[in-house]
């Protein structure tokens, strides 16, 4: 039964560690830098320690680090392997810290890392979405609601709607960073620590922002980041699961909108006439799976009162691994986009000719019918089959089929963009890594 006891305590917990490996080191080298400036460290310990930890560094920025049987997480693997290299000054790493800050410091540099490479990967979406909404702003297609076709609209306005979409996902991110890059080293237990820490220094030392100041908040800040971060990540992937279910139905051939890559479709056991959107249908899903972590972290975290509980180490298993399944789907979205082919012809089909009602109705209020008699006498028409659509398309405001404002979008994208300071946070991992 104690191995029963141990398996289930232990549960996922190395192998989530391992995501957290080369940023535990990373924290290590800040904490000791500091702990040789308040004098609990000799400079020559110092120097044997950083040579060891950069070596550390590379076997798990490598992928080759490994945590060993019997040993509890990453933070007393790392301290096994220095102590084996360098005896007892190995064991003093640990002064002024607690296994709960160290996680706590780790997961903010690892989602710091995520965070970075979602920008980069939503902002190549984005930018295949402009591109393919500008290169198809003259194309018209029927535009929607209820699920009925309701008005002129183009494929300049459908990609750029997603375009504009990433960048209100951009802002999420953006707030998810802010919040994650506060430095909760020197907090310990979730109560501070007697030695005269100077936490101020691990913040500049790891790039932080600022400090997470409170050491009770500090801790209460674990749960709560992971939500947050969720709710961004869940931001970018309700977009992409729109995108894909859009894309899977007008790839149809009820619709005939669109035809995605073969090579992300399959064919059909029996039919040999239609190819399946596999690999949007996954991305919907997998998003739709995404957009249900923040709720599935709140719930671990929610009931609990302030200090560390065990209950907060499986929001790892839950949380780690979907930064990757994220990152997948962004990148299948923008290698399809990329290729992704459009009817210009759709518009020949005469199903499609009502749509423009709207567009008469207009003409006529302009030429000074009052708007509900305008209204009445297109609707009659239409009842009767005398409507003639008029097909050219004038809209000119802000936003419209004429007018995509697709320039401004772009420049609040790269405005948003700018804010995230990944300069600072690189030179300092580097100069730490010096």
């Amino acid at each position: 039964m104690t191995d029963e006891i141990e398996h289930f305590t232990v549960g996922k917990d190395r192998e989530m560690d391992l995501y957290l490996a080369k940023y535990d080191v990373l924290g290590s080298m800040a904490h000791i830098t500091m702990l040789e400036s308040i004098g609990l460290l000799a400079k020559d310990e110092l120097q044997q320690l950083l040579t060891a930890l950069k070596s550390i560094y590379k076997e798990a920025d490598s992928g080759r680090f490994v945590i060993e049987e019997g040993v509890e997480d990453v933070h007393s693997q790392v301290e096994l392997m220095l102590t084996r290299q360098l005896g007892d000054i190995g064991k003093k790493i640990h002064s002024g810290r607690s296994r709960n800050d160290q996680v706590l410091v780790d997961l903010k540099l690892f989602i710091r890392d995520q965070i970075k490479d979602i920008v980069g990967l939503t902002e190549e979406l984005f930018h295949e979405l402009i591109a393919k909404s500008n290169e198809y702003k003259d194309v018209l297609m029927p535009g929607y609601t209820h699920l009925q076709v309701a008005m002129p609209s183009s494929f300049g306005l459908w990609f750029g709607a997603y375009a504009e979409s990433l960048v209100d996902d951009m802002q999420y991110l953006l707030a998810a960073w802010r919040i994650t890059n506060r430095n909760p080293l020197g907090s310990a237990a979730g109560y501070g620590s007697s030695f005269p820490l100077n936490r101020q220094m691990t913040t500049d030392l790891l790039g932080f922002d600022s400090m997470d100041y409170n050491v009770v908040y500090a801790q209460m800040g674990r749960g709560k980041t992971e939500r947050n971060v969720a709710f961004s990540m869940a931001s970018v992937a309700g977009t992409l699961a729109k995108l894909a279910f859009d894309a899977c139905m007008f790839n149809s051939q009820n619709f005939g909108f669109v035809k995605l890559p073969d090579e992300c479709t399959t064919g059909s056991s029996i039919m040999p006439h239609k190819k399946n959107p596999d690999v949007f249908e996954l991305t919907r899903a997998k998003c739709n799976k995404i957009q249900a972590l923040p709720q599935t972290v709140m719930l671990m975290m929610n009931n609990l009162p302030s200090g560390y509980f065990r209950d907060l180490q499986i929001i790892k298993e839950v949380f780690l691994p979907s930064f990757d399944e994220l990152k997948d789907c962004l990148r299948m979205a923008a290698y399809i986009i990329n290729r992704m082919k459009v009817n210009e012809k759709i518009l020949d089909n005469p199903i499609y000719d009502n749509m423009f009602s709207v567009e008469e109705v207009n003409r006529l209020a302009t030429n000074g019918m009052p708007f509900r008699d305008a209204y009445k006498k297109v609707g009659l028409d239409i009842e009767a089959g005398r409507f003639t659509p008029d097909k050219q398309i004038h809209h000119t405001h802000q936003g419209s089929i004429g007018n995509l404002c697709n320039d401004e979008i772009e420049a609040l994208m790269q405005k948003t963009i700018a804010e995230f300071d990944f300069t600072k946070v690189e030179k300092a991992i580097h100069d730490l890594q010096a």
